[in-house]
């Protein structure tokens, strides 16, 4: 098959140049079209479920809203958790569903489960609303108003009625949530003692305001041949017309609503949240993009969009685009790795032309990389995948590999076309078959080492979950690209050969370099051969040494991402109120702006209406973009945390804007470690959690240690003596509107402007209720009485919990880490150690780990367990083609050489396996195992042509030395920019890999020359020391 494949390439020498030229510009048109992200789609299929209860007490939102809503899709097929937050006025359901779930379905699910409950929530609670379908990557950029003398009622009118349509409207935006500023409504401000004066009771003003502002129809008017509609325009948007209203009839004379109540426009009360942008107040717009949707593109129509509204700004207002920007993190990491994949690239033409020294041999190789990578690219498309770093860095990491291919066809072809020319010219062949059977020779090593190296990345695609989504790409990009230049070595080599190669001056001598190398390798062979022992007694110390060296390693799930922008979250303690919070929050804006290397800040304090990153209004997000000047990345980040430790009553947090998001999605928490207790009272809860806590707090490596803050905060309770509403002849539902309308408002209207719809809200003054005393002396209106609130309700003070978080129907509550300065898994067993010596639980109260460690241990249990399946089937295929299990044995040797170097790289630089580091060691073993091929299969073709295991040994391994250390060195110095780059972005998961496959690279090459030829003989047993002095001078003058 693979003869014919080669005569058919000779034979059609002008078509296949065609097509690689067609190839070549598919190829090309295809990456600049195609989508650019900065990583795969890593999103568990969720489906967001949030429920506006505006007043409720987080109790009352659990047990009426959230509490339904997780009993109804709990349910569901493929539901893998259910996770949810129930805070005053919010609740916020989590449906996490089975990776590979189809998004559409799964909402459909939702949907369908929530139709059924949808009637029995209480009357005072909104409709849930499914989040919009978005990812974890989603949230892609953050927009700051400020102004200098235009309100902030004015800001967020602006920001919700011109921006945020504007911005919804460019395709591919899945939402915009607006924070900060003042929320626009039409206010009826009730006065009780001017109520009381003229007789009017809450039942009067809610009859007469109840759509009170909302045109109707008079239906069709036929004159003079004319239609006319008829419309009653009762809407008006004019405050003094509003307050005109009449409310009733005293003595024959109106009482309107000006006669009882101020009538204006203001801010909607209570604030859920506030922004700022570098200390200022500010309205912050953040924008979020659907899924499978080209980040880069999006940003760019987003930027025109905020161009053209900009126009339209007042002079005094000015726009922030720059806070957080994902496509600016996107632009680094691709131009990052494509400079590492173009600088690896230059390594192996040096290499190439070092060796070989001759141009036409060098091109014919390296005209290889370029299909490869774009048959890789075209393969990619037609599969529905993005260019992002993993699939970039895949290529990155096989470009070295590429040519490995080609230069054993070309390196062969080279030598026997020499020889051809040596022969009298009777005996010569034609260049064509001499191409073909030079090209013939190596067709099975080159075909099984490809093999090889495909099934050795085999596991990566065993990987399940976020770990999966995201390495996949890389596997699949390196696999295209290698088998793409086993098919053009098979097929375009050869052509090329064939012209390019058809005339060389036959008398050029080897280039120096290979001459000396030879020279130098054949005296070292020699002295190992006659030192045997010793040689493979070193060798075993060595990888018993690397063995411990390994054992010594810490591990973590994935290297620490550079995003260049830092998410800082600050929580104080709940029940504190808004101002205070934000207080706070400006305090800590102005220590991040002391940091030289922080670019700008922006913070938000509390929640946006409808937005599943809800945050009480105790906790603060803070967005610092930096770029690194004279220190590092973990020396900036040890400042700011120890200047923000000066905030008293604070718990801080830092992360990355992704790496958050990251971590949020794997265990529900943002933060690398998750120490989830379940339970039932939440004070005992919280309790136990702060003994965590202090256990802890002292293990090395472990930093922003919190508490989640499910404390109980100051609650004011309004209890009605039934006895005295059944005197007075009042019902509990009449009592709860009035204490509804009284205290938190109703919106009893809208207000139409310009396009614009206001809410119409009737309350009482907020000077008549801003003590417990006023709302004691509240009047309560009964049946023509009126009787102060405190007469037929108990009021006092208590308390009752700020957030209630639950997963899988359980109460939680969460103490989580982030880690500094040593890795993941060593920080986390030493935490579960700590806990359960000195942590004793209640009965059913239980503890689980949830974080980056618990995928790692699952990740690096699948890969360990699939990479024997591949060791064994890389076997099978080297059996399948020496036919010889004891060969397969020798080449399988490779694999603990490559092993040496591959630990030795981790320990002198980072020193923690990640499961990119894994990786790594698997690829490298496909890698590696190419080497022992070459020489085996070398040592097999001299014997059979009658030469002693000794000569086939020292003549085989002269023979295959150039090839070996060639491909060896283009796939190794290939990846050193991305291993010499490993903290600059885009580079981050690749660098580990690379720096594996790097020194195991080295290892085996250097070992692989001396430890195989020594098993090949010890195997064949017909070597001795004498045949060895015998042939070494013969040897010798050879070259």
């Amino acid at each position: 098959m693979l003869n014919k494949i080669i005569r058919f390439s000779l034979e059609n020498r002008l078509v296949v140049l065609i097509a690689a030229v067609l190839l070549l510009i598919g190829g090309t048109y295809t990456a600049s079209e195609m989508e650019v992200d900065v990583f795969p789609d890593l999103n568990a299929p969720t489906v967001v479920v949030m429920t506006e209860a505006s007043g409720m007490a987080a109790e009352e939102v659990e047990r009426l809203v959230t509490f339904p809503i997780e009993t109804a899709v709990n349910g569901a097929t493929d539901i893998r958790r259910v996770r949810s937050s129930s805070t005053t006025g919010f609740s916020v359901v989590w449906v996490e569903f089975d990776w590979g779930c189809d998004i559409y379905r799964c909402r459909q699910i939702v949907s369908e489960k929530l139709a059924t409950i949808t009637e029995s929530l209480p009357v005072n609670v909104g409709k849930p609303t499914l989040g919009p379908q978005s990812s974890i990557l989603g949230e892609m950029m953050i927009i700051g108003l400020t102004a200098d003398s235009t309100s902030l009622l004015d800001l967020r009118t602006h920001a919700d009625w011109t921006m945020r349509p504007r911005l919804l409207s460019v395709g591919g935006v899945a939402q915009v949530a607006v924070l900060g500023g003042d929320v626009k409504e039409y206010q009826i401000l009730l006065n009780p003692a001017k109520m009381n004066f003229y007789g009017i009771t809450l039942d009067d003003v809610l009859k007469a305001t109840k759509e009170m502002n909302r045109n109707v129809s008079g239906g069709i008017l036929y004159e003079h041949g004319s239609e006319y509609i008829v419309c009653g325009i009762i809407s008006t948007n004019k405050v003094d017309e509003i307050a005109k209203t009449v409310v009733k009839m005293a003595e024959n004379t109106p009482v309107t609503l000006e006669n009882i109540a101020e009538v204006k426009i203001g801010a909607k009360e209570p604030k859920t949240g506030l922004a700022s942008n570098m200390g200022k107040p500010a309205v912050l717009l953040t924008i979020t993009k659907q899924p499978n949707t080209n980040t880069l593109e999006l940003t760019e129509k987003i930027d025109k969009t905020l161009e053209e509204l900009a126009k339209n700004l007042p002079q005094d207002v000015s726009m922030d685009t720059q806070i957080f920007r994902q496509s600016r993190f996107i632009d680094s990491s691709i131009s990052n790795i494509q400079k590492s994949l173009i600088e690896g690239g230059v390594f192996v033409v040096i290499v190439l032309f070092i060796f070989l020294m001759n141009t036409r041999t060098t091109i014919i190789s390296l005209v290889t990389i370029p299909l490869s990578l774009l048959t890789s690219i075209l393969i990619l498309k037609a599969l529905g995948l993005t260019i992002n770093t993993m699939s970039i860095g895949g290529m990155a990491i096989a470009i070295g590999s590429l040519v490995d291919d080609a230069i054993v066809d070309v390196e062969n072809v080279y030598k026997r076309l020499k020889q051809n020319r040596q022969k009298p010219a009777s005996e010569q062949k034609s260049a064509i078959q001499v191409v073909f059977e030079a090209s013939k020779e190596v067709r099975m090593p080159v075909l099984n080492s490809t093999l090889i190296i495909i099934v050795s990345f085999v596991p990566l695609f065993f990987l399940s979950g976020m770990e999966g989504k995201m390495l996949a790409p890389l596997g699949i990009a390196f696999i295209i690209a290698l088998l793409a230049s086993t098919i053009i070595a098979l097929t375009l080599t050869p052509v090329l050969c064939s012209y390019m190669l058809k005339d060389e001056n036959s008398e050029k001598r080897e280039p120096f370099v290979t001459r000396k190398m030879k020279t130098l390798y054949n005296k070292a062979l020699i002295f190992t051969l006659k030192n045997s022992k010793v040689t493979i007694i070193c060798t075993i110390g060595v990888i018993v040494a690397t063995i411990i060296v390994f054992s010594t390693l810490g591990r973590s799930f994935l290297p620490n991402f550079n995003e260049g922008s830092l998410t800082i979250n600050i929580g104080t303690l709940p029940g504190i109120s808004l101002e205070e919070s934000d207080r706070i929050g400006r305090e800590a804006e102005k220590i991040l702006m002391t940091i030289p290397e922080v670019q700008t800040v922006a913070r938000k304090t509390g929640r946006a209406e409808l937005d599943e990153h809800a945050l009480g209004v105790n906790a603060s997000e803070i967005e610092a973009p930096f770029e690194l000047k004279d220190r590092s990345k973990s020396e900036m980040v040890a400042e700011i945390r120890t200047k923000l430790k000066e905030l008293p009553g604070t718990n801080i947090e830092i992360g990355q804007p992704i790496s958050h998001r990251i971590d949020a999605m794997l265990s529900g928490t943002r933060a690398n470690i998750a120490i989830k207790l379940f339970g039932t009272d939440l004070n005992k809860m919280f309790s136990i959690g702060n003994k965590i806590k202090e256990e802890i707090k002292d293990i090395e490596g472990v930093a922003d240690l919190n508490v989640e803050q499910q404390i109980e905060r100051p609650q004011l309770h309004i209890k009605p003596r039934r006895e005295i509403l059944a005197k007075y002849g009042i019902s509990p539902a009449e009592f709860g509107e009035h204490i509804n309308v009284l205290l938190a408002g109703a919106v009893v209207s809208q207000v139409y402007e310009n396009n614009q719809t206001f809410d119409l809200t009737l309350k009482v003054n907020t000077d008549e209720k801003d003590r417990i005393e006023k709302i004691r002396d509240l009047i309560i209106d009964v049946n023509g009485q009126k009787i102060p609130l405190e007469n037929i309700a108990e009021i006092k003070s208590g308390f009752g919990p700020n957030t209630i978080n639950r997963e899988n129907v359980s109460r939680k509550i969460v103490i989580s880490a982030n880690i500094a300065d040593r890795d993941l898994h060593s920080v986390v067993t030493d935490i579960q150690k700590r806990i359960d010596e000195h942590i004793t639980l209640p009965q059913d109260y239980h503890i689980e780990y949830g974080g980056q460690f618990e995928s790692e241990q699952a990740a690096s249990k699948t890969l360990f367990l699939t990479s024997l399946l591949s060791v064994l089937v890389i076997f099978m295929l080297l059996y399948n083609q020496f036919k010889d299990t004891a060969q397969a044995a020798i080449i399988l040797i490779n694999l603990p050489l490559a092993l040496v170097g591959g630990v030795f790289a981790i320990f002198f630089t980072d020193g923690v396996i990640s499961i990119s580091a894994i990786i790594g060691f698997i690829s490298l073993f496909g890698i590696a195992t190419r080497n022992g091929m070459l020489l085996v299969d070398r040592y097999n073709e001299l014997g059979l042509q009658g030469l002693s295991p000794v000569r086939c040994v020292v003549a085989g391994s002269l023979d295959r030395l150039t090839p070996i250390i060639m491909t060896a060195l283009s796939s190794a110095l290939a990846l050193v920019p991305l291993a010499l780059y490993s903290e600059l972005p885009g580079n981050e998961i690749q660098s580990p890999m690379a720096k594996v496959i790097l020194g195991g690279l080295i290892s085996s090459t250097l070992l692989n020359g001396f430890i195989v030829p020594i098993i090949y003989l010890w195997n064949n047993k017909k070597h001795t020391k004498k045949e060895a002095k015998a042939i070494h001078a013969s040897d010798s003058s050879n070259l």
